[in-house]
């Protein structure tokens, strides 16, 4: 079914190695299939069950110690936020690396780590912008110091969220629309790691801001069938002559779905975007 990457393939297909075969991880398996631009050189799963029946043998990578005696070109993490604090810089020695769970990076110690491996290259961080409509444009006003505050407000069913700590009582006795938190992206990380990679993603754009000063806030709501995200951007100006952007993105799922349905045409098409930029760190 999928043609092993080695040394006669076509150069001009990026080998990739999947790390995660959850949701996102098997639909990158799938889509990848007679892909012209990518041809599949490993799968990882934290549980190797889970590959049994859906990928061949000789794709499955047992063990991410042994990633070097791998011929790849980009990994892509789609797992949990632990990989990339065990194995994040190891795989930036080895190959350009698209990190599907940002919120790793609100940890300090792993963002500093992972900026100073893109930075030394030769190969780079590249961070998917998902459900982050006008990244590209937040980074640009904390180029030029006008990006002021930066909002990122989350709204989902109750079960959609997969929290830890204090909240994971909290969001179980939903019966109503109620805030579960709101404040600074950084504490909130730890929290909802599989749910908030956009507001780690708003982070990383509004550079000037960071994790400390980006606010986040996240609504359990019985009532929605969909995931809901508004961005709230202040620029310049006094508080009654303010340049103010508001977008709202609303992304049917399934009941008791992470991902919303369009995260996954999302997520491919900033994989698509991952090639070519060199060290360093870029938002794709």
């Amino acid at each position: 079914k999928f043609k092993m990457a080695s040394s006669r393939s076509n150069d001009k297909k990026i080998k990739v190695g999947i790390v995660g075969f959850g949701e996102l991880g098997q639909y990158l398996w799938d889509k990848i299939e007679g892909s012209p631009d990518f041809e599949i050189v490993f799968v990882w799963n934290r549980s190797l069950e889970k590959l049994n029946g859906k990928v061949p043998e000789a794709y499955i990578l047992n063990d991410l110690d042994n990633i070097d005696s791998k011929n790849v070109d980009l990994i892509v993490e789609v797992a949990h936020p632990s990989i990339t604090k065990d194995y994040g810089v190891k795989f930036l020695q080895k190959a350009n690396y698209m990190i599907g769970s940002p919120t790793a990076l609100a940890d300090q110690s792993v963002e500093d780590a992972l900026r100073a491996a893109a930075t030394a290259g030769p190969y780079g961080l590249y961070i998917p912008v998902g459900a982050f409509w006008g990244a590209d444009d937040v980074r640009k006003m904390a180029d030029r110091g006008t990006l002021k505050g930066l909002t990122i407000t989350m709204a989902k069913y109750p079960t959609c969220f997969k929290l830890t700590g204090r909240l994971e009582d909290e969001v179980k006795s939903v019966l109503e629309r109620k805030i579960l938190y709101e404040g600074s992206v950084r504490g909130l990380c730890p929290l909802a790691p599989n749910n908030v990679n956009t507001m780690a993603v708003g982070a990383i754009a509004a550079h000037n801001l960071g994790f400390d000063q980006v606010k986040g806030r996240i609504v359990a709501d019985p009532s929605l069938k969909s995931h809901i995200v508004e961005i709230e951007i202040e620029g310049p100006g006094s508080e009654a002559d303010r340049f103010t952007v508001k977008t709202t993105r609303i992304n049917p799922s399934q009941s008791g779905s992470v991902t919303g349905k369009q995260t996954y045409a999302s997520f491919y098409s900033s994989l698509l975007g991952a090639r070519n930029k060199g060290k360093g760190v870029h938002l794709c």
